[in-house]
């Protein structure tokens, strides 16, 4: 399993409040640990029993080491991520207050995103993989580059997010879509409905997840499922929607059947954004209960 996408610092701050200017507050918690969309994605799929290579950007200072030391001992293999010379590895600061809303103040600076070439040179990796999954958050020449590498490959392809420049190239070198809320209405121009996401099938995928609020709506040629929100306690979205990539592609690889699949999304989706931060923490066998409980059973 190849995963395309960001690799960063992630310091999470939890406040009772966020001061205003001029003025200052004591943290109530602190996390620091190894972040990024992609690099979380590789985190849940190897929670989840996949080994997934990471392509990603770190710089080539100390925190890059200690980012890809842990992702070392994560199970991700990390021997195509380039360390880029001269460059800061990518931070971003989440400060969360008591309601669980968050606000990102974050350093990402153009040398550590992913180029064409730098997809390039890592194609060898996608030789033992069966899928690969696809950051959208990247440039979109080296998005449509991993994905058509991927695709000409016979890959199983995730686009996560709405593509916004080379769209239709995505769309038809795409097997899966993902994009939550505000890409699903970006990607759709409104509401997310089962007519709409089909004339994206049209384009290519052979399915798609769309947040649409309250819940996801997943559409595949055959079907399609509306499933809510879990009624967990919501500490942080963040990494909701990495986790819920992460588990959908996994499910998929196992041979699962798309609704099968979408419960496992939900399901691990619900249980990340319990706690603070975006790093999942997945169990094979809280999911698969959680999963059954979704389908009724």
């Amino acid at each position: 399993m190849v995963v395309v996408g960001q690799l960063a610092r992630d310091l999470v701050l939890s406040v009772d409040a966020v001061p205003g200017a001029e003025s200052a507050c004591d943290a109530t918690e602190r996390r620091e640990q190894l972040g990024g969309k992609g690099a979380n994605q590789a985190v849940g799929l190897a929670q989840l029993g996949v080994r997934p290579r990471l392509v990603a950007v770190a710089g080539d200072d100390v925190i890059g080491d200690v980012l890809l030391d842990q992702a070392r001992r994560d199970g991700i293999d990390v021997s195509a991520v380039v360390r880029r010379r001269g460059a800061l590895t990518g931070l971003i600061v989440e400060l969360l207050d008591a309601g669980g809303r968050w606000r990102y103040i974050q350093h990402l600076s153009e040398a550590v995103l992913l180029t064409e070439h730098d997809v390039a040179a890592a194609r060898h990796v996608w030789g033992g993989a069966d899928a690969v999954l696809v950051q959208l958050q990247q440039p979109p020449a080296a998005t449509l580059a991993a994905a058509r590498i991927g695709h000409d490959a016979g890959r199983l392809v995730v686009l996560d997010g709405a593509p916004r420049q080379c769209r239709d190239e995505l769309l038809a070198a795409a097997d899966v879509l993902r994009a939550d809320d505000q890409e699903a209405e970006l990607l759709l121009g409104g509401a997310p409905t089962v007519e709409k996401a089909r004339s994206m099938l049209e384009k290519g995928p052979r399915m798609v997840a769309l947040g649409t609020g309250d819940g996801n709506l997943f559409v595949w040629r055959d079907g399609h499922l509306r499933l809510p929100l879990t009624d967990e306690r919501v500490a942080d979205t963040t990494g909701g929607g990495d986790a819920f990539t992460a588990a959908l592609t996994a499910s998929l690889l196992r041979g699962d059947d798309p609704s099968t699949a979408a419960r496992w999304a939900v399901a691990a989706s619900g249980v990340t954004v319990g706690h603070p931060g975006g790093r999942p923490d997945l169990r094979m066998a809280d999911l698969e209960k959680r999963a059954r409980e979704l389908a009724g059973e």
